[in-house]
């Protein structure tokens, strides 16, 4: 089924813009013609087109006027800061730097992409202002941030991600992602997936965020979109990298090196590790289908509590969608239910085994005028 099955002819129309680069002079203007109601966000779990206009002031005042102890975060698009709207309601708000390396454009693309998109596995869009040169995002909050976060330069007194929480982060990922590409007609290449955009609830369930350099994928006879190369230096495909050449692979690519992030916690470029370890592709490559090996791949962090088999299933599925030959690379969909297989193998540590055991049965008591019996007499005749 299609997310867009209820969308008007305007929406169409918008998505034809989007397509073809074009960027209408007002933002309000456009979203305004698509028919959203102008409404609070709307309860978790209904998934209609609730992305409503807030004010400046408004958003100024839920941040305290961005005031710099509700920071988030900063990135490409600009600052991110933690608000609270006058209905109480917590949110993550995104304002855009003026001179940063994204502007108008791609807050143009990822406002129509996540009207226009819903899945758990993706971050809710509440709404936007787009007041004079100001451009602004209001999402759901995350209260965990984002999987970068758990994964490098841990302090101290944090706990690092268990086996089991960052197969489940695998897998919701793996999930939005094939929602992108399998559900969504025409599909919708994500192009900047990392570590960083990949945020976590309290319970760890993860959502990609950040759709503005999304790009509607190919269709019909057209194998790939030709386009300017964009994304994160080290998560980018290399055969789009090379030739500008955009495909749901270049997406499979950028889940793999993610994945091995996951897997090793190391970052896919560290120049503070020693030459020959510094590129993370580089490093894993031989260990990921070497059998005798690929237990050097580990996070030491992880403290060997990991089940074996499994381990080495995920390395082999993060092997495949890092191929260098973007059509040997599994789809989405494959590389989901692969890791799902993996997830049906948790790993159980031995005092959670003793827990779940059941206690041993005690001897049955034996009546007091029984006669009293050997193995060797129930052997006899």
């Amino acid at each position: 089924m299609s997310c867009f099955s209820c969308v008007t002819y305007r929406q169409k129309e918008a998505r034809r813009r989007l397509g073809d680069g074009m960027v209408p002079r007002s933002l309000s203007r456009l979203v305004d013609s698509l028919d959203l109601e102008k409404k609070a966000p709307s309860p978790a779990g209904d998934k209609s087109c609730n992305a409503r206009s807030y004010t400046l002031r408004e958003l100024a005042a839920a941040t305290r006027n961005f005031k710099l102890s509700n920071l988030l975060g900063e990135g490409g698009f600009g600052r991110v800061f933690k608000g609270f709207l006058e209905s109480g309601q917590v949110v993550a708000i995104k304002q855009l730097n003026h001179n940063g390396l994204q502007g108008s454009n791609e807050f143009l693309v990822e406002v129509l992409m996540l009207i226009m998109l819903h899945h758990p596995n993706l971050v809710s869009l509440y709404g936007y202002c787009a007041e004079g040169s100001e451009r602004l995002l209001v999402y759901e909050y995350m209260p965990q941030g984002s999987l970068e976060d758990h994964l490098f330069d841990l302090p101290p007194n944090k706990e690092p991600l268990d086996w089991n929480t960052r197969i489940k982060i695998a897998v919701g990922a793996a999930k939005g992602l094939t929602y992108l590409h399998d559900v969504v007609n025409p599909p919708v290449i994500y192009r900047d997936l990392k570590s960083a955009n990949i945020l976590l609830d309290n319970d760890f369930n993860p959502k990609l965020s950040d759709f503005g350099l999304a790009k509607l994928g190919p269709v019909g006879d057209r194998t790939h979109v030709s386009t300017r190369v964009m994304g994160t230096y080290g998560y980018c495909a290399p055969d789009y990298a090379m030739s500008g050449k955009l495909t749901v692979k270049s997406d499979v690519y950028s889940f793999g090196v993610v994945v091995l992030e996951l897997i090793t916690g190391r970052r896919v470029h560290d120049f503070s590790k020693k030459l020959g370890e510094q590129n993370l592709i580089s490093w894993a490559r031989p260990l990921l289908n070497d059998r005798r090996r690929f237990i050097q791949l580990a996070d030491p962090l992880l403290c060997g509590q990991y089940p074996i088999r499994a381990f080495y299933q995920l390395a082999v599925v993060t092997s495949m969608c890092l191929h260098e030959k973007p059509h040997l690379r599994p789809t989405m969909h494959d590389a989901a239910v692969a890791l799902d297989h993996v997830a049906s193998q948790p790993y159980v540590s031995e005092n959670d085994q003793k827990d779940s055991s059941p206690p041993p049965a005690s001897p049955p008591r034996k009546a007091a005028s029984a006669p009293v019996t050997t193995i060797g007499d129930g052997l006899k005749g």
